[in-house]
């Protein structure tokens, strides 16, 4: 016989006809969160008080946007079917690599026009996008999305958790893993781990690129237990594909970098 459970309720309230939906709820707790403590640090490091505020106003934008092209365009077969779906973004499908593009691109830009070292900006602001990610990662949860496949309730009730997330585990009718609670507390040890590497003063650009590298490893290996994969052929996974891609990428950057003491400067200098 068929379980009867009760998912959580996705819209949070309703202004009139507007639908406030958690999802946007939590990505928003996230980002500003995140921009709290990247303001604070920049402070510390040297940096003026609205410098993150003023990138957040381009990169904000810029990285729902290209975060959901991104999505769509990896999922043209449907969207070229059904257009008008194509800006709901509340209902999910928006792609954490396609918004990391957009945020490095205007990050960089924004660094040039400012005079302001692109390395020093993202090494500080490092530990507040990986701790943004790991509470966005609870909008999928309630919208029952980025989840992994079939397993049995005691598998979920091994694992200790309490039973609102066991429970909203369960969609039509079959459990299935928590992929996104997986991601949400490996990016918590990755943000613990790079507040811990301020207190190593590593080299500039290394704060940012440990945490592509954490990120990616871990995005690679949970990406694997996923039903709902943007793909890049039968077989193959964009998001496995692009965190291979980018652990190389960051691994060469570090000893380049090294190699051409491009990063002699420490996180903790003062200097722009």
């Amino acid at each position: 016989m068929e379980e009867t459970i009760q998912p959580l309720n996705p819209i949070a309230f309703s202004l009139g006809p507007i639908d406030v939906h958690w999802y946007g709820i939590i990505i928003g707790v996230g980002l500003a969160l995140a921009l709290f403590l990247a303001i604070r640090e920049g402070e510390r490091r040297g940096l003026e008080k609205d410098t993150f505020a003023d990138l957040m106003l381009w990169a904000i934008p810029i990285a729902i946007i290209s975060a959901r092209i991104y999505y769509v365009l990896f999922e043209w077969g449907y969207y070229s079917q059904n257009p008008g779906d194509i800006i709901k973004i509340w209902n999910g499908g928006i792609a954490i690599h396609g918004a990391l593009i957009g945020s490095v691109v205007t990050a960089y830009v924004f660094t040039k026009k400012k005079g302001i070292s692109f390395w020093k900006l993202t090494d500080i602001a490092a530990p507040s996008i990986i701790l943004g990610q790991a509470i966005g990662r609870w909008g999928n949860f309630m919208n029952q999305e980025a989840h992994g496949g079939e397993v049995s309730r005691a598998f979920l009730e091994n694992l200790f958790l309490p039973d609102f997330i066991v429970n909203q585990m369960y969609i039509n009718g079959t459990y299935y893993h928590p992929t996104f609670l997986y991601e949400s507390v490996w990016n918590l040890l990755g943000f613990v781990l790079l507040i811990s590497l301020r207190r190593v003063n590593l080299r500039r650009g290394e704060m940012f690129l440990t945490y592509v590298i954490w990120y990616s490893i871990g995005r690679f290996f949970i990406e694997g237990l996923r039903t709902d994969s943007l793909m890049l052929t039968e077989n193959l996974r964009i998001a496995q594909t692009i965190s291979i891609a980018l652990v190389i990428v960051a691994v060469a950057l570090l000893v380049f970098r090294r190699v051409k003491g491009l990063s002699n400067e420490r996180y903790l200098d003062q200097s722009a």
